[in-house]
C-alpha cells in the first residue's frame, strides 16, 4: 500500500519525520535508484528504498525505546548542532545514541531545563508534535517582578503572538521573592519560545524556566525518586499507554 515517503521511514524507525523530510532534500533517499522527492509515495512491498545508499525495509526497525530524560541548561535539543554545542544525544550512553532513530521529542530552549521525552518511535514523534494534540505540559518559571491578578488573568485566556492567539492557560503564583515571582504554568500548545515570548510581552520577562511534567509524565517519579539534571529513565508501560492514547485522533 502506497504511503508518503517520510511517514515509511518514520514507521521503520530510520528517522522522525521532520529528519526524514530533511534527509529527502538533502538527496540521500532513493526510491528505485531514482531521487526521492518530498511529498513522493511509495509501496514498501513493491519498491526499493535506499538511505545513503542502503536499502531499508521494516525489518531493519529497531526495538521501540521510550525515555524520559531531565535536560540541563546549555545542552541543545537536536541530534547534532553545527555550532559544536552539546546536544542531549550526548547525555544518553553509546549504545542508545547511536540506536537508529533515536530523537527529542518536540523542544525546549537551549536554556530551558525540564523534562524531555526522546524515542525512535516516529508515528508517536508525529502524534504529540501535531498541532491538534494537547497533551498538558507543566512549567514552573521564574520571572521578573510581580505580575498581579489582571496581568495573570490576561495570560490565563491568551495572548496575541504574530497575528494568533495563543491557547487558553493556567497560570498560579507559587511563590515570591524580593524582585521576582515563580509561578506554575500549564500549556496545551507549545508554540516557539512561547512562555518566555508572552513573559516578554506583558512586561515580565523570564529569568529561569524548568518543565516539570508532560501529561502525567514527571521528573518525580514514586518509589523512584527525582530524575536528577542530566539523567534518564525508560518510560514506564502506563507512560507509553497514556502517550499512545493521547494521540490516537491525531490525523496522520
Amino acid at each position: 500500500m502506497e504511503a508518503r515517503l517520510q511517514k515509511i521511514l518514520s514507521q521503520w524507525g530510520i528517522a522522525s519525520r521532520r529528519e526524514a523530510e530533511e534527509m529527502i532534500k538533502a538527496s540521500r533517499v532513493r526510491i528505485n535508484g531514482e531521487l526521492a522527492q518530498l511529498g513522493q509515495k511509495a509501496d514498501p512491498q513493491r519498491d526499493t528504498i535506499t538511505v545513503d545508499g542502503k536499502p531499508m525495509s521494516a525489518v531493519q526497525r529497531p526495538a521501540l525505546m521510550y525515555l524520559l530524560l531531565h535536560k540541563p541548561a546549555g545542552v541543545v535539543t537536536t541530534c547534532e548542532d553545527p555550532q559544536g554545542r552539546p546536544t542531549v544525544l550526548d547525555l544518553l550512553p553509546k549504545q542508545i545514541s547511536s540506536a537508529q532513530g533515536i530523537h527529542p521529542v518536540g523542544r525546549l530552549d537551549v536554556d530551558s531545563t525540564g523534562a524531555l521525552i526522546l524515542t525512535n518511535d516516529g508515528n508517536l514523534t508525529f502524534g504529540l508534535t501535531h498541532p491538534s494534540h494537547n497533551i498538558p505540559k507543566t512549567y514552573r518559571v521564574l520571572v521578573k517582578g510581580h505580575p498581579p491578578q489582571e496581568v495573570l488573568q490576561m495570560w490565563r485566556q491568551g495572548v496575541v503572538l504574530e497575528g494568533r492567539k495563543t491557547r487558553p492557560a493556567q497560570v498560579r503564583v507559587i511563590e515570591k521573592f524580593a524582585y521576582s515571582s515563580c509561578l506554575e504554568i500549564l500549556l496545551k500548545e507549545g508554540r516557539n519560545r512561547q512562555i518566555r515570548r508572552v513573559a516578554q510581552q506583558l512586561g515580565y520577562p523570564v529569568i529561569e524556566l524548568h518543565r516539570t511534567a508532560i501529561g502525567s509524565i514527571q521528573l518525580q517519579t514514586p518509589g523512584k525518586g527525582y530524575l536528577a539534571e542530566g539523567e534518564y529513565r525508560h518510560l514506564e508501560e502506563f507512560e507509553i499507554r497514556f502517550l499512545k492514547k493521547a494521540i490516537q485522533h491525531t490525523e496522520v
